[in-house]
This record gives structure tokens, sequence and C-alpha cells, in this order.
């Protein structure tokens, strides 16, 4: 069985980086799923995909994702493999016109192939729902499934992480689980 790491954390915490870390030190092969779609038309979001990239060693393997991350964990699930995905809540923010019924599905086939990737499978997410309930349905739909989500690994994952203002929590050694 591999190695579940969850790192989470709010915006601009520094949970990439610290995930990106946590890959390096991996031996065999590094592989980064990116979620995000590229978008010509905003250029905040075409730096900040950039940035990303820029950090990232060139010879990691790449693949941009934005839906069928499940499939990745099935194609690239061996023993000697480093997962690297970033983020869970741009990829649940890009199913949000998916019904619930879907959305579970998708949900409940993208945790099995989590829980049973052989290599190590580090998963960045964001923490959401810290503050005032979204005003809109989209926003209460976002936060309730990216929260329900990342429960569910949390309690699953070998190890989970908060970065908060920069410093990084290991949750698995001081925390209980619910």
């Amino acid at each position: 069985m591999g190695n579940l790491v969850l790192v989470t954390g709010a915006a601009r915490s520094g949970k990439s980086e610290f995930a990106e870390r946590l890959a390096e030190q991996h031996k065999g092969i590094v592989t980064y799923i990116a979620t995000a779609r590229s978008n010509s038309q905003d250029r905040d979001w075409q730096a900040r995909i950039e940035r990303h990239r820029q950090r990232r060693p060139r010879h990691w393997r790449l693949q941009e994702v934005p839906l069928a991350i499940s499939a990745c964990l099935e194609q690239w699930n061996h023993p000697q493999n480093c997962l690297l995905l970033d983020s869970l809540g741009t990829w649940v923010a890009n199913t949000l016109d998916e019904s619930d019924t879907d959305w579970g599905d998708r949900r409940q086939t993208f945790l099995h192939q989590a829980t049973n990737f052989q290599g190590t499978c580090i998963l960045v997410a964001e923490e959401t729902g810290w503050g005032v309930v979204p005003a809109y349905p989209s926003g209460r739909m976002f936060r309730d499934r990216l929260g329900e989500l990342t429960r569910h690994l949390g309690a699953m994952a070998d190890q989970t992480y908060l970065i908060v203002a920069g410093r990084i929590l290991n949750l698995t050694e001081i925390a209980d689980p619910l």
C-alpha cells in the first residue's frame, strides 16, 4: 500500500510549496497533476500558473487534468511513482455544473483510487468555510463539496498537514481524528 498525504490550508499559505518539497524527497518518478484550466483572458490567473511552473523541477512529468484525475491515479498507480495533485479546490470548482449524483460518483471513484494508490500520492486542498456562509448557491455548493472531500481524505490519509501563515502543522502528530 502507498502513502497518502493531504496538505491543506488557506490561500497563499504555502501549501503548494510544501507539497512540492515533499515530492522532491521522493526517489522515484514524480508526476505533477495540475487541475487548473488556462485562461488567456485572465492575466493574474496565468501568472499564478506560471509561478507554479517555474518552481517545478524540469524532470517532473506534468499532466494538466481539470476533471479526470481518477484516471491519472489509475494510470500512474505504481509503487515507485509519486503523484502531486494541485489542487482539489480547483478540481471541485471544475465540477460545480455536475448534479449531486454525478459529483457523488466522481468523488467516490477518486477516493477509491487515492486510497488504493500504491506509490506516494500528495494532495493539495484549500481550506474553505472558515468565514461567512456564501450568499450564492454555487459558493455554498463549492464550500460543502470541498469541505466534505477534505474531511474524508483527512480521515484516510497517512499524513495530514495544515499550512497556516507559512507555518506547517503536522495534524497526524498533534490532532485526534473525529
